[in-house]
C-alpha cells in the first residue's frame, strides 16, 4: 500500500465526515443561536431550554437524514474492502 493511496483513503475519511456531521453540527449551532437570542430578549436563563429543542432537532434531522448517512457509510466501506482485496492480490502476486 503506498502513501498516496492511504493520503487518498485519509481524505475520503475526512470528507465524510463532514459530510455526515456538518449539516447536524450546522442545524445545531442555528438552533442554539435562536434560542440565545429568545433568551437574551425575554432574560430566561434556563439550561434546558437549549438542550432540549436542539436534541428534539438532532433526533429528526437524523431520522430523515439515515438512508442517506448509511448508504455513504455502505459505499465507503466497500471501497476500503475493494482496495484490502486489491492489496492483498499485489502482494501475493
Amino acid at each position: 500500500m503506498t502513501s498516496e493511496l492511504v493520503q487518498q483513503l485519509f481524505r475520503e475519511a475526512l470528507l465524510l465526515i463532514i459530510r455526515i456531521a456538518g449539516p447536524l453540527l450546522l442545524l445545531s449551532m442555528v438552533v442554539g443561536l435562536v434560542i440565545a437570542v429568545f433568551q437574551a430578549a425575554t432574560q430566561i436563563h434556563e439550561q434546558t431550554l437549549t438542550f432540549v429543542p436542539k436534541a428534539f432537532t438532532i433526533g429528526i434531522l437524523l431520522f430523515l437524514l439515515a438512508p442517506s448517512i448509511i448508504t455513504s457509510l455502505s459505499d465507503f466501506f466497500v471501497q476500503i474492502f475493494d482496495m484490502m482485496q486489491l492489496v492483498a492480490n499485489q502482494t501475493v502476486i
